[in-house]
């Protein structure tokens, strides 16, 4: 029986010629939030991107336990395989968050702790909105939570200062030449970074 061969060329394309898997967690889940507004609006600037899939994880309909448990019980184990199913699939996250006295908020801290091989060697973007700090003081501390998860964190940011004033009711910034520059200028580096840690795990398996 002759053994066919891949040969090198086609086997390297492979990684770079499939979408690239972009989680989008939303992470507040406080009544009256704004963030899917927010959301919405990064979600608008992925349709120049032909070359990536999203998948917004929104922590308001995960129902996640928030006591950690080895032994969770039936619908906790169900919950949570449901959402890791989510993040291992991902291959890139942007995490879109408000700051909650100085930090960011504990459903998304919750999400985080379940998981952690599920984030290993991807890379996380931050879109971030608030008062006068723009969320960013939450994207630094994130930046320490995500490095302990061995993620890559994307230097530029989002951030929406004053937010609720910047967008009008239908959801549309206000003036939107900077935030869409910055979007597009995260989105390039994300891409970058996903190809090149996807591929480079397709080669090496991370940790082996």
């Amino acid at each position: 029986m002759d053994l066919i061969t891949v040969p090198a060329s086609t086997a390297s394309t492979t990684g770079t010629t499939a979408p690239l898997k972009v989680a989008v967690v939303l992470a507040s889940n406080r009544e009256g939030r704004f963030g899917p507004v927010v959301a919405d609006w990064f979600l608008s600037h992925t349709g120049p991107h032909p070359g990536i899939e999203t998948d917004l994880i929104d922590v308001a309909e995960l129902g996640l336990p928030v006591a950690l448990s080895y032994r969770p019980d039936a619908d906790a184990q169900a919950r949570l395989a449901a959402a890791s199913a989510r993040l291992a699939a991902a291959d890139a996250f942007v995490v879109v968050t408000p700051e909650y006295n100085h930090s960011f908020p504990a459903p998304l801290k919750n999400l985080i702790d379940w998981h952690r091989a599920e984030w290993q060697a991807k890379p996380v973007a931050f879109v971030s909105y608030g008062g006068v700090s723009g969320g960013l003081r939450a994207v630094e501390h994130l930046r320490q939570v995500f490095a302990e998860l061995h993620t890559v964190g994307i230097r530029d940011t989002v951030s929406f200062h004053n937010a609720g004033a910047l967008f009008d009711d239908e959801g549309r910034h206000r003036d939107p030449a900077g935030c869409d520059a910055a979007a597009k200028a995260l989105l390039d580096q994300l891409i970058w970074w996903g190809h090149a840690l996807r591929d480079a795990k397709a080669v090496r398996p991370y940790g082996a």
